[in-house]
Order: C-alpha cells, then sequence, then structure tokens
C-alpha cells in the first residue's frame, strides 16, 4: 500500500485588493479541494494576512512553516500554495 504523502498548505494575501480576489478562504479552500482529490493529507495551514511577498522577515506564518520543515515537525513532503507568487 502506498504511503499518503503529507503537505502543508501555505496562504498569502498582501492587499485589500488580493484579500478580495485570492482571499485566504479561496486559496485554502482551493488547495484542500485539491488535496482531497489527490488523496493528500495536509497536516498544517500556514497563513500570512497582509504581508508583503518582497521579504519573509515580514511573514510570521511564512517563517514557522521553514522552522517546521527544517526541524522535521511533522515529515512533509511538499508545501501546498494557490500561486507560485504567494510562495
Amino acid at each position: 500500500m502506498k504511503k499518503k504523502q503529507k503537505y502543508y498548505i501555505y496562504t498569502r494575501v498582501s492587499t485589500a485588493v488580493q484579500v478580495d480576489g485570492y482571499s485566504l478562504d479561496a486559496q485554502r479552500d482551493k488547495l484542500t479541494k485539491y488535496a482531497e482529490y489527490q488523496d493528500m493529507e495536509v497536516v498544517k495551514e500556514f497563513s500570512d494576512a497582509g504581508h508583503s511577498g518582497k521579504n519573509i522577515n515580514g511573514r510570521p506564518e511564512f517563517l514557522r512553516m521553514l522552522e517546521d520543515i527544517a526541524n522535521g515537525e511533522d515529515g512533509v513532503d511538499f508545501v501546498l500554495v494557490f500561486k507560485l507568487s504567494r510562495f
């Protein structure tokens, strides 16, 4: 039997316009449905609202996610993002 791959979900919006167009809930919903369709196990979700993607130091959840990955916290295989620009 094939081992189910483990994933983190990361969502981010930086402006009010993006909140309306690509809201955190909309991103999370699409990623969760994709994971279910692919039979993936979503272990944790990380989300930064109102943070620019220019610098990771201003994104506390992104940094926490990277720390969890570096520490082997959950043994995740991948990080799912709505668009690469959100990463």
